[in-house]
């Protein structure tokens, strides 16, 4: 195989299509393998995630799976082929490019999704999932821990004792459950699954203003682990950087003129941490500092 097949056959595993409404549709592609992940397309996904977080024609993402399904975690193959062997984690990354996006990251749960898919969906700001389909944390069911920083994502989801159910029993949860414990957002039927995921994240390209978003995620995550005075003082910061910005002197005028926002792009520099002064994780941390797989 020569390195440009190789290239093109990576490029694969993970479509990327920008739309004229400012969303981009991220597709992970092995439907012969039901989207399971493997360290090809970890690559790929990374690589995607860099080209829209700087793509000024895109403001808000959709991750959705090809096929019948989103994504069951890392490909039984690799673990039929790694299991009993010491850990390899050369050339890997933590799963944590999706929490250093500084764009709106919408998941459209198509289908069974479980493991590592679990994660990377809870790593999305909002979820979407289709009537019918199934989640599951699976790792107590393989030998495994609670992999991949899930034990610090779910009980912030679902809360302490509901994480705890579903990491303890590896139990696979329907989408009405997922809804009604507060897992995903909202529940439509398959067919209508990726047009309502991306009329959602429309709307919220058409009518917000991308430095905004980039602010309000960044705080929300990085508010999650210091109290409330912290959170205030953090607050103070990015409100006198707004107060004479653009965006905010455009979003008034807009209102007050009845007209639809014109809000530009997310400037390529923009750096949330640098306004908020709180960083977050390293997006591309290697995964043997960290000490995961």
């Amino acid at each position: 195989m020569t390195a440009e097949t190789a290239q093109e056959d990576e490029a694969r595993t993970v479509l990327y299509d920008v739309g004229d409404d400012g969303v981009a549709l991220i597709t992970l592609n092995r439907p012969e393998r039901k989207n399971a992940w493997n360290p090809v397309m970890e690559r790929r996904f990374n690589d995607v995630l860099d080209e829209a977080d700087h793509d000024p024609r895109v403001r808000v993402a959709v991750l959705t799976g090809a096929g019948s399904a989103f994504c069951p975690g890392v490909d039984i193959q690799r673990l039929d082929d790694i299991a009993g062997l010491p850990m390899d984690t050369t050339g890997r990354s933590v799963p944590s490019r999706s929490h250093a996006f500084r764009k709106p990251l919408i998941a459209a749960i198509n289908g069974p999704c479980a493991g590592l898919g679990l994660v990377q969906a809870l790593l999305c700001d909002v979820r979407f999932m289709a009537r019918g389909t199934r989640l599951s944390t699976a790792f107590a069911k393989r030998g495994l821990p609670a992999e991949y920083g899930v034990s610090w994502l779910l009980p912030r989801v679902v809360g302490i004792e509901r994480a705890m159910d579903l990491m303890l029993t590896g139990r696979a949860v329907d989408a009405d459950e997922a809804l009604r414990i507060g897992l995903v957002a909202y529940v439509v039927e398959p067919e209508e699954l990726v047009a309502s995921a991306r009329r959602y994240a429309a709307d919220i390209a058409a009518n917000c203003a991308p430095t905004s978003l980039a602010l309000i995620k960044h705080q929300t995550l990085t508010d999650l682990d210091v109290d409330f005075e912290g959170a205030i003082h953090k607050a103070y910061r990015t409100m006198a950087y707004t107060a004479t910005s653009n965006d905010f002197r455009e979003g008034v005028d807009s209102y007050v003129e009845k007209r639809p926002p014109a809000f530009p792009p997310l400037p390529d520099d923009f750096d949330p941490a640098a306004i908020t002064g709180a960083d977050m994780p390293a997006a591309h941390l290697a995964a043997d500092q960290a000490g995961k797989a």
